[in-house]
């Protein structure tokens, strides 16, 4: 078993974000190593700080989730799978954190996600690759107009931190339902994100507390989704 030491996460740093343009402009194994002290300091250490402080919170939400800071756990690998993709780039220039039930269907499953890019960062919850039955049975309760989608439904349109994403069906299901409602229906997968260039708060403790707010916030999203997926 690895153990880690606890250290409060003060924010990311200037380098991170300096680290990951310069691995954009220079993705060979030869500079990644050469760096690599810089990414197990300012790109891994942060992150694993950060799954740490919000481990417990997270636990509240679902005592089912996955929360050791550890790489292909909880935290991103660097290294790309280039076995199927034509862009042959060894290393990603963005990482994430994820908060997900370990089990071999996660990608079916929901989960809370936080992740860095070069000149930006994202956060949010919602589906990696749902089932098209669980999709259906989202859509089922939209018909029946069951009061915990509706009332999930209402959420998402009143607050303003988050945007319903997700490709969506050519084939329109039922036209006479209306735009509020068809943005749900039509969806082949569904996530909520909030997408922000970086700023002061990447570099300050205070990003944990509004994590925390902004996922309990759709916790109950989370809760109807994680029913759906069963």
């Amino acid at each position: 078993m690895v153990y880690y030491t606890f250290e409060e996460f003060n924010g990311f740093s200037r380098e991170t974000f300096e680290f990951l343009k310069n691995l954009g402009k220079n993705n060979s194994k030869p500079w990644f190593e050469k760096h690599r002290d810089v990414y197990d300091t300012s790109v891994l250490k942060p992150l694993r700080q950060l799954v740490m402080e919000l481990g417990d919170f997270m636990l509240t939400i679902d005592a089912g989730f996955e929360t050791q800071p550890a790489v292909n756990k909880t935290i991103s690998r660097i290294y790309r799978d280039t076995r199927f993709s034509k862009d042959k780039s060894l290393f990603r220039t963005n990482m994430w954190i994820v908060f997900k039930n370990p089990d071999r269907n996660w990608k079916s499953k929901p989960g809370y996600f936080f992740e860095i890019y070069p000149d930006s960062y994202r956060y949010g919850m919602g589906f990696y690759s749902p089932s098209s039955g669980t999709m259906a049975k989202l859509r089922a309760k939209i018909d029946a107009e069951s009061p915990d989608v509706m009332q999930v439904i209402q959420l998402v349109k009143d607050q303003n931190i988050f945007e319903l994403a997700g490709d969506k069906y050519k084939r329109i299901f039922d036209p006479g339902k209306p735009p509020e409602i068809q943005e749900w229906y039509q969806r082949k997968d569904l996530y909520l994100v909030c997408n922000r260039p970086v700023d002061d708060l990447l570099f300050s403790n205070d990003l944990v507390n509004v994590l925390i707010k902004d996922f309990q916030l759709i916790a109950p999203v989370y809760q109807l989704l994680r029913n759906i997926s069963k």
